[in-house]
């Protein structure tokens, strides 16, 4: 139908041709009615001043903002005895990922409960011996070492207290320890936020050493595109562009036009923030786009 409607047009555009020299002369134009150009797909409209024009088309890859991805990892050596989360589920901020048995926290527990009990000790002392001081009963000497010690024994439960923290434990686990004075080789790993398991690289049974990657979660809420631009092309492309992907609604902005060219394809990398939420790409995609250039009027 497609072509009959092309061949139908080149006959009635070339008919003055056709005709003698004439009928060409009493008539120049040829008329169509609103049915005949509905019948060709001929569409008028007005001229309009172009706000913007593609530039050029190029591959990208979808990735994550390096802001918006986190790396779980084992804060001490140990085993792995339960994995909570798998690739693709959603997890809150502070869950529970995974539990470690870990003899090395027993240690820092052990130390931690023994300056605590030291300072409650010497905590004695030092009230005792401030209320003399106040009274003028002691020399100062005596209660500047009294101070002193207490002041060591202070900074060494609040050393081993982060220590503890650093390893994993949260404060209410701090808490519940220092109540209770019962020790745990469990460590438990937290999400650090709210997201989506992207990875995962631990495996129950196995031993982990210390800062051994566990699992990567990452916030979804932004991605970006990576754009290898030719550097040819490079100097109409600028900050504020807008991105088109191929076969979607989905828009992006340029945010970044690199600086360094890669010397195995000659190309540079241009960053473009997604706009909005969408679920149509997805992270490590490679996609085709097309980059408009902004035209100021």
């Amino acid at each position: 139908m497609k072509s009959y409607k092309i061949l139908l047009l080149l006959m009635v555009i070339g008919l003055p041709f056709f005709l003698g020299s004439s009928s060409a002369n009493t008539e120049n134009s040829i008329q169509l009615s609103e049915e005949h150009l509905n019948s060709l797909g001929i569409m008028l409209g007005k001229f309009e001043v172009a706000k913007q024009l593609p530039v050029l088309n190029a591959p990208a890859k979808v990735v994550i903002p390096t802001a918006y991805e986190y790396l779980v990892s084992a804060s001490q050596a140990g085993l792995i005895i339960k994995l909570n989360a798998a690739v693709g589920d959603h997890v809150k901020k502070g869950q529970v990922l995974a539990r470690l048995n870990s003899p090395s926290l027993l240690s820092m527990q052990r130390l931690y409960l023994k300056a605590l009990n030291d300072l409650q000790l010497n905590s004695f002392a030092y009230q005792r011996d401030k209320k003399l001081w106040d009274e003028g009963v002691i020399a100062e000497r005596r209660w500047q070492e009294t101070s002193s010690q207490y002041n060591a024994f202070v900074y060494e439960t609040n050393e081993l207290k982060q220590l503890l923290e650093i390893s994993g434990m949260t404060a209410s686990e701090i808490a519940n320890l220092s109540k209770t004075r019962q020790l745990t080789s469990q460590l438990s790993l937290h999400a650090p936020i709210s997201g989506v398991v992207i990875e995962r690289l631990g495996v129950v049974g196995s031993r982990v050493d210390i800062l051994a990657p566990l699992y990567r979660v990452a916030n979804l809420d932004e991605l970006w595109l990576e754009i290898d631009v030719p550097h040819e092309r490079l100097g109409r492309i600028t900050v504020g562009d807008q991105v088109l992907i191929d076969n979607t609604p989905i828009s992006a902005e340029i945010k970044l036009v690199g600086q360094s060219v890669n010397p195995e394809n000659q190309t540079i990398q241009v960053r473009a923030k997604i706009i909005g939420k969408q679920s149509t790409v997805r992270t490590g995609q490679t996609i085709n786009t097309q980059i408009i250039e902004r035209i100021e009027t």
